[in-house]
């Protein structure tokens, strides 16, 4: 007879504790502690392979503050388990600044969780604080040069090559090192950097007994990553590959809270950011995109100029685990990112060209019509996943309705009667997703070598 597994309520859950991190500079190791109340304890750890270790004392310094910040965003992943009213932090008390930095990022990175589990985090999160205290940024000498996360999609290819037209010293950067993430860094020829990240088994066995579970704004973990490798690997920049697409939710709720799948990567969680570590972060490491200004639609364009990237990235987040079992499989073929990255690569390519990199023509496909039709706004909301907005799916559409290549294209043929009648002015629409933006953060330096790469 099977053996019943155990459950968890998440309501028997009082507090999360933060409860201790350190740092084996023997092996590089970096460990995270954390409870539920004194019966469910975690540990998440990182390894910094190839860190320049022994520490001297400033970096010893900055490593602590970094990693102290660290282990307080990457608690996400398991507070969501549980959501309880009390947070403690027991490695010692917040500057009000720090309490609300991290309850902005857990409110807003969590709208998407909150919102399939049909939680209200406005009236349970809450980050304790002492009262007038204070904290000063941590100095630490750091070598002039720029990391590049990379994940294996199109647009970290774009800051990478733009860079070394303009002679940035550079490295690549990412967490974990999937065979798209090491086939695009092999063709680059660009010193990668690879940290290891383990999250704790218990974490995904209370998933199974009945823990709460969805998506965590990642793209904030590998922020405060970032600031730690800063110290440990030797370089003084990130240069993040985010568009303004991610500025925009997928919809606004009754309350007026607006969801967005992609928080953690917008330009509003850039500008927390570089507040918060103005105030009391490192004071000589920069945090950034460089591709803030553009549409997603205008970085497909850029994207098809690097031809010896086509057959080895993906922007396909299935793919990433369909590899393990099929080595050769970068595309599921069914999925937003997808039938977006189909769509939004299609008016800047050969159409030989784009389904040589497929091996399908997806928008020849009826099967595949409900998920164009939320790309475009026609029904649904814009999908949970990291896809452009609404108004540049339409735009590639326009584009594509003029290609003679194109235009027969069954969900082409389907726009163009039933979707393109409706566009008001269509030419208009294109040039304005294919002009850059004004809202960006970067620094003159990268702002001049930004417009050159155009």
């Amino acid at each position: 007879m099977a053996q019943e597994m155990p459950s968890f309520d998440p309501a028997s859950v009082e507090t999360f504790r933060f409860v201790s991190y350190d740092f084996d500079e023997t092996h590089a190791i970096a460990s995270l502690h954390y409870a539920f109340d004194d019966q469910h304890t975690f540990t998440e750890r990182f390894t910094f392979e190839g860190s320049m270790l022994p520490l001297d004392d400033a970096r010893r310094a900055a490593l602590d503050r970094s990693l102290a910040q660290l282990h307080l965003m990457a608690g996400i992943s398991y507070y969501k388990a549980a959501v309880p009213k009390n947070i403690v932090v027991e490695t010692g008390p917040l500057t009000k600044d720090a309490a609300s930095f991290f309850e902005k990022i857990y409110l807003h990175g969590l709208g998407e969780f909150a919102h399939i589990n049909g939680l209200n985090l406005h009236q349970t999160l809450s980050f304790p604080f002492e009262e007038g205290l204070e904290r000063d940024v941590v100095s630490c000498p750091l070598p002039r040069k720029t990391a590049v996360p990379v994940g294996g999609g199109k647009d970290s290819l774009v800051t990478i090559e733009a860079l070394k037209q303009a002679d940035e010293p550079m490295v690549l950067f990412s967490i974990g090192a999937h065979k798209p993430i090491v086939d695009v860094a092999g063709v680059s020829g660009v010193e990668h950097i690879i940290v290891k990240r383990a999250l704790d088994p218990h974490l995904f066995a209370l998933n199974k007994q009945g823990a709460y579970n969805g998506h965590v704004p990642i793209s904030a973990i590998i922020a405060f990553v970032l600031a730690v490798s800063s110290v440990l690997y030797g370089f003084d920049r990130a240069a993040l590959s985010n568009e303004r697409s991610a500025n925009v939710g997928n919809f606004e709720r009754e309350d007026g809270f607006e969801v967005n799948h992609q928080y953690s990567k917008s330009l509003t969680f850039e500008r927390d950011l570089h507040a918060f570590w103005s105030k009391e972060g490192l004071g000589t490491f920069r945090y950034f995109s460089f591709l803030r200004p553009l549409s997603e639609l205008h970085i497909a364009q850029l994207f098809a100029r690097y031809p010896q990237y086509h057959s080895v990235f993906t922007s396909c987040n299935k793919a990433f685990r369909l590899v393990k079992t099929a080595p050769e499989t970068r595309w599921c073929l069914d999925c937003p990112k997808c039938r977006f990255t189909f769509l939004a690569i299609a008016p800047a390519l050969a159409k030989e060209a784009l389904l040589a990199i497929y091996g399908a023509n997806l928008l020849d496909m009826p099967t595949q019509q409900e998920g164009f039709d939320e790309l475009i706004g026609v029904s649904g909301h814009k999908p949970f996943e990291c896809v452009g907005e609404v108004e540049e799916c339409v735009a590639a559409f326009c584009q594509l309705a003029t290609r003679d290549e194109w235009k027969d294209a069954l969900l082409v043929k389907r726009f163009i009667e039933q979707v393109l009648p409706q566009v008001e002015d269509p030419s208009a629409l294109i040039e304005r997703m294919l002009t850059p933006s004004q809202a960006h953060h970067l620094e003159p330096y990268f702002e001049e070598r930004f417009h050159a790469a155009l």
